[in-house]
């Protein structure tokens, strides 16, 4: 079965991926209105945040220098194996991947972003930049 390509488009942002202690309150440099994207979700061991780099303030531990591809949709909920198609190869070129889903699409949050999108692109994927 062969997958088919998609179109990611490339987000203009550098990303910071933080996390902070589970009941702290969600700051508010974590939810800039002209982002792009930003994720923030909360679990009982943590409270994880990306959002552009330039948000965070110096006294906050992050890491710094990330990207994001955002898998062109919508597509259905159950239609399977989109993000594996994606992920996979980057996983065996050695990529690490960051995967933050949302209704009607996915997104990558990656850190070798030249690397990844030679890869998608070798795989007929196709990079909005």
């Amino acid at each position: 079965m062969t997958t088919p390509s998609r179109t990611l488009s490339l987000l203009p942002e550098h990303f910071a991926i933080c996390q902070l202690a589970p009941d702290e309150p969600i700051p508010a440099w974590a939810m800039p209105s002209q982002a792009t994207f930003y994720s923030i979700t909360r679990t009982r061991d943590e409270l994880s945040l990306i959002c552009p780099q330039q948000q965070i303030p110096a006294d906050v531990s992050a890491d710094t220098g990330w990207r994001c591809l955002k898998i062109e949709g919508p597509f259905a909920l159950d239609e399977p194996g989109i993000l594996a198609a994606i992920v996979t190869p980057l996983a065996q070129a050695g990529i690490s991947v960051f995967a933050v889903a949302t209704y009607d699409t996915d997104y990558l949050v990656i850190k070798e972003c030249e690397r990844a999108i030679e890869t998608l692109e070798q795989l007929a994927h196709h990079i909005q930049k």
